[in-house]
Parts: structure tokens; C-alpha cells; sequence
């Protein structure tokens, strides 16, 4: 967590026992969360819970008899144009709303997107209650995550940049291509992506001054149970105290009889589902055994992810093979290009090195602009291709970056279903892949894009 002036100027959280108290009411019941993820990247403060690439009404059905308190569902909405992400998600909510009247099980419906604010926010929650039928009584917006250094403050969002809270629409990635945006403040923020439907001065927001007075919870349900009907409400948060104070109160608000739509990133989910902290994984625990090498898969333009590229280079026993973006313009200079990257791989791998499949790092090429969703399509594609021709079942998998993780789980090895296991470190998810898949039982890494220090992933590697 950074150290800023910003977090110094806070009133200290108070000596509660919140969290206790919400996995007390957790226990005795209560809607069950489920969990529409836009890309892999969600279950990134989980564990012990299953990840479905799979929603039809029977597969729904079974995850929600589960006795576990989620599951999630995986979209990637994220990387489909704005019509198709709507379309499927009222399909995977119309689908959630037979199977829970089926099995009589109530849901709380929670869309996990990014924490740096990209994403088919406003078309989304929309197709959402269009499939459940129903308004919810508030849309609640919470894009904190600490473990990235994501925070909200007096309803601006921040990122954190080593020891600096930067406003999120001053980084990288307000700037992105398909997802950009120009505040900061939540409020200003939503009014933004709803194109002036919703406005900003009627977004309501729990501030952190209500979290950490003393009986917040109880403040809390007061200011959900007096919100006007589908009101948009945004949550304060710079740390999981202020997230379990607010889970306390909105648990008492679903007792009342309310029930929300969420729009919110990885830290919210854990605190919802009542799930305690553990330590991140160790090595004996993310690696098969075995002389064959490992392979990671960078499809990530971040600036974030080149760094950490940069600095794997730099290690012995890893090798680089380079996709050339500008060769996938064309079938057959694509087909090419991906046998030589598949093949190349291999040989790494058989030899007991750790073989690094990069996409080439420039923004511009012959296939477009990085960021653009139709080559985004095309790049994904090919590193699913080159996964699928390398028949060696790597000592491990990591791939870097949401969109690229997912493609590679569900295309490149079969996932239908996955266990999240923890973490390989603070907010990387680590999957066991399912016995329908290339590689069953592989601990699977999935490293966003946007997460880590400059050396996080090296640290890994060397780890591993």
C-alpha cells in the first residue's frame, strides 16, 4: 500500500468487529453471490472457489446448489465490442434468473471489472437487469483494490504509482483505445459513461467518514435502505476495514428485503463472500515436477507489463521468442508466423528452459493499433494457436494480461471449469485447470496486465 499524505489526512479506522460480524450473517444465509467477471483477472483475492466458462441454465444451476458462498463466471465482455458484451451478458443473466427460480437459490448478481475504470460499464449493468427482470434497488459502484493500489478517496479514484496516488484518469490507461475516460471523480466518472443519462450530482456516495465513525455499519444501512429506487451509490474505500464496515451494513440492508446490482473490482468480492485472507502460494505449489521448462505468454500492451518483460529478459535459463504483430495482417504470413513461435517454444521447453512468448511491443503495425478490440481479436488468437501446437505440458503457464489469460484457459486448453487455488502474489490468481482440460491439474498463473512492480514478474520466475 502506498504511503501518501493523501491516506495520512484519513480518520484512523476504528477498533470494530465488523468482519466477524459479517461472516456470522454470511453463515446463516442469504442471497448468494455470483460473480460476472469481464476478464480472468477477478479472482485475484480468492481462493477455494470455482472459476465456470460455461453458463447455461444447467451449469448455473449446479454452481449455485454449491454450498460454497460464489462462484464466478467468466466473460471477457472486455474484449467484445460494446453490442455483443451486452448481449451476452442479459444471456448469462436471463440464464442465472431460470436457474435460480429452478433451484430456489436468491443470487446478488456482481459484475467484477477493472479497477483502473475500463470496461462496458453502462451497457452492461443495464443488459444485466434486463436479464434478471427486475430494477435493483441501487447500483453500487466499488472499484477499490488494494492489493494493486487502487483507492478511492472523497469519490475520486486513485492508482497508485510506487508512493503517489495518481487520479485515475491522469494514467495510462484512461487513455486506453477502446475504454478511455476523462475524470476521476466517481461521480463525474459515471455521469461520463452514461453519456449524461445519469447525473453526477444524483450519485450518492458512503464516504469514508461514515465508514470510520464509530456504528458505521449502522450508518450504512440507513443511507442504503433511504436511497431512491435503481440510485447509483459509489463507496469510499482505501482499506478492507472500510470494505467490511460497508459489507455489514449492506447485509443488514439484504435482510431488509433489499437486493443491489454491483459494479466492482477484486476486493469487494473477497469481503462479500466472507473468504479470510491467505498467503500467497510457494513454488512447490505453482510448478509441476518434471525436467520440462515453463512457458509464459505476454499479450499485455501495458506499460506495466513491458517493464516486467524487460526485466524477465534479463534471466538466465529464460529465453525470448518474439510474435511479430505486423506478420498476423495476413493469413498466411500469420500461419507462418505462428508455427515459427510454436515451434521455437517447444524446442525451449524440451531442453528444460523457460521459453517467453511476446507479442512485439510496438503500438502501431501493419495489423492496426494496439488496444483496437479487432486486433486485440486477431493477436489473442494467435497465442491461443501457439499454446495449441505446443503438445509439451509445460512445469508452468503464466499468462500476462486479462484478455490473453482467458483466451489461453478456455481456448488454448479446453477450460470449462477451474478452481481458483490463491495466489502466485498479491493479486495474481492461480488456477488448478479441470480434468476437461489439455493439461489436468496444471497450476495455470494468471498475471494482469496492470498488476506488479517493475520486477514482480522476475521475482516470480526466480521463485519458481
Amino acid at each position: 500500500m502506498p504511503r501518501s499524505p493523501l491516506l495520512d489526512a484519513l480518520p484512523p479506522l476504528p477498533s470494530s468487529d465488523d468482519w466477524a460480524r459479517v461472516r456470522a450473517q454470511l453463515s446463516r444465509g442469504g442471497p448468494k453471490a455470483v460473480v460476472l467477471d469481464d476478464d480472468p483477472t477477478g479472482t485475484q483475492t480468492m481462493h477455494g472457489i470455482d472459476v465456470l466458462a460455461d453458463w447455461s441454465v444447467e451449469a448455473l444451476g449446479a454452481a449455485l446448489r454449491d454450498p460454497r458462498p460464489c462462484f464466478y463466471v467468466l466473460t471477457n465482455s472486455r474484449s467484445l465490442p460494446t453490442a455483443e458484451a451486452a448481449a451476452l451478458s442479459r444471456e448469462i443473466a436471463g440464464n442465472l434468473a431460470q436457474a435460480a427460480s429452478r433451484t430456489g437459490v436468491d443470487v446478488e448478481l456482481i459484475s467484477r471489472s477493472d479497477s483502473t475504470l475500463r470496461g462496458h460499464f453502462a451497457a452492461e449493468l443495464a443488459a444485466l437487469e434486463a436479464g434478471l427482470g427486475r430494477t435493483p434497488d441501487a447500483r453500487i459502484v466499488v472499484p477499490a483494490f488494494f492489493e494493486g493500489g487502487r483507492l478511492t478517496l472523497d469519490d475520486v479514484h486513485y492508482v497508485a504509482d510506487g508512493d503517489t496516488l495518481v487520479p485515475a484518469a491522469d494514467t495510462e490507461f484512461a487513455r486506453d483505445a477502446t475504454f478511455g475516460y476523462r475524470h476521476s471523480n466517481l461521480r463525474e466518472w459515471i455521469e461520463e459513461k452514461t453519456e449524461g443519462r445519469v447525473r453526477a450530482a444524483d450519485v450518492a456516495s458512503v464516504s469514508l467518514a461514515t465508514l470510520r465513525e464509530p456504528c458505521g455499519a449502522d450508518r450504512v444501512r440507513e443511507q442504503l435502505l433511504g436511497l431512491p429506487s435503481g440510485a447509483y451509490v459509489i463507496v469510499n474505500a482505501a482499506a478492507y476495514g472500510d470494505l467490511e464496515v460497508f459489507v455489514h451494513g449492506l447485509l443488514q440492508a439484504e435482510a431488509a428485503g433489499r437486493r443491489y446490482l454491483f459494479h466492482t473490482a477484486a476486493s469487494f468480492v473477497r469481503v462479500r463472500s466472507g473468504l479470510d485472507p491467505i498467503p500467497v502460494l510457494g513454488a512447490t505449489e505453482l510448478c509441476d515436477e518434471g525436467s520440462n521448462g515453463g512457458l509464459l505468454v505476454v499479450g499485455s500492451y501495458t506499460q506495466k507489463t513491458t517493464l516486467q518483460l524487460t526485466s524477465v529478459l534479463g534471466l538466465p535459463n529464460v529465453i525470448e521468442i518474439e510474435l511479430d504483430v505486423g506478420q498476423l495482417a495476413e493469413p498466411a504470413s500469420r500461419d507462418a508466423e505462428v508455427a515459427r513461435v510454436a515451434d521455437s517454444a517447444l524446442t525451449v521447453m524440451r531442453t528444460g528452459r523457460h521459453a517467453v512468448v511476446f507479442t512485439s511491443r510496438e503500438r502501431q503495425s501493419r495489423l492496426g493499433s494496439a488496444g483496437d478490440l479487432r486486433a486485440g481479436r486477431i493477436v489473442s488468437d494467435a497465442l491461443v494457436a501457439v499454446v495449441r501446437a505446443i503438445p509439451l505440458r509445460p512445469r508452468f503457464l503464466i499468462a500476462k494480461g486479462g484478455i490473453t489469460s482467458s483466451d489461453l484457459a478456455i481456448h488454448g486448453l479446453g477450460m470449462r471449469r477451474a478452481l481458483v487455488v490463491g495466489q502466485a502474489a498479491a493479486g495474481v490468481p492461480v488456477w488448478e485447470m479441470g480434468p476437461e482440460t489439455r493439461f489436468p491439474g496444471l497450476r495455470y498463473i494468471v498475471w494482469p496486465g496492470n498488476v506488479g512492480g517493475p520486477d514482480a514478474l522476475r521475482d516470480l520466475l526466480e521463485l519458481m
